[in-house]
């Protein structure tokens, strides 16, 4: 480009001697038509085109004019359906997925609190128990499970 270009000229394209390979792909983010070809963005919801309210009553002005009687109105309510009586226990066939009679639930742990350590250096490894408190159990807490020392295996093969 001469140095005293002005004008368009200084905004013209350069050519091109084909030493640039072309680069005909499309970025992810401007491709319309291929789907999971990037996961920053979730791929919207498009609403079915169909109109709700064509078949019911009221859509004319005469039908507006004259109004719904009381018997359109309460053929339009759907009935509430209540969960069937029973504690849940025996109302599934085969049993499965329910809870069982007797069963009994583990005993929960506590919140955790470092032990103190003897030799006065820090801990990382072991906890105790020091009660359940009020609130929630961090997710910590819920994945420690209560274990009778009967019920550990010995040895180094376990």
């Amino acid at each position: 480009m001469p140095a005293d270009a002005r004008g368009d000229d200084v905004y013209q394209p350069q050519d091109d001697d084909g030493s640039i390979p072309p680069n005909d792909e499309l970025d992810l983010e401007n491709t319309l038509d291929e789907r999971d070809l990037d996961d920053q963005m979730e791929e919207g919801y498009s609403p079915p085109e169909r109109p709700l309210g064509v078949t019911k009553f009221g859509t004319t002005g005469a039908e507006e004019r004259r109004g719904e009687s009381l018997d359109q109105r309460l053929a339009q309510e759907v009935d509430d359906v209540e969960p069937p009586a029973g504690d849940g226990i025996g109302d599934l066939p085969e049993g499965e997925g329910e809870p069982q009679e007797g069963s009994t639930v583990e005993p929960r742990a506590g919140r955790l609190s470092g032990a103190d350590d003897a030799t006065g250096r820090e801990n990382d490894v072991f906890a105790e128990d020091v009660g359940i408190d009020g609130g929630a159990a961090s997710a910590e807490e819920a994945a420690v499970h209560v274990t009778d020392e009967a019920d550990i295996p010995q040895g180094r093969d376990a």
